[in-house]
């Protein structure tokens, strides 16, 4: 149903409202309870840093995957020479022999 004054869903206008009075609840609280603020910023930094990690992980990876159905087997698809960790110290790559044996013979 869409209300005649606004572009919007009348469903979409009172979630809206309804969001906007927690938020404007929790401003309360934090005003009332100065010593409060610190530790919903922190709390706040952490999420947004997890949630962005997340999302992160997800686009640049690629041993994290979505869909199983359309890449059953991910781990051909990983670049062995780029490192898959955040920070990386002194590590090196050669392909061992036996392992590229075995490789080449089940494809």
């Amino acid at each position: 149903m869409i209300d005649s004054g606004s572009a919007l869903p009348v469903s979409s206008i009172l979630d809206l409202a309804f969001y906007t009075a927690v938020i404007m609840k929790v401003f309360r609280v934090l005003m009332k309870n100065k010593e409060l603020i610190p530790l919903a910023l922190i709390i706040t930094a952490a999420a947004s840093g997890a949630s962005s990690f997340a999302v992160y992980s997800l686009n640049k990876k690629p041993d994290v995957i979505i869909d199983r159905k359309r890449n059953p087997e991910p781990w051909e698809n990983v670049d062995p020479s780029v490192p898959g960790k955040l920070i990386t110290i002194n590590q090196q790559w050669k392909p061992i022999e036996e392992l590229q044996k075995v490789r080449r013979a089940t494809r």
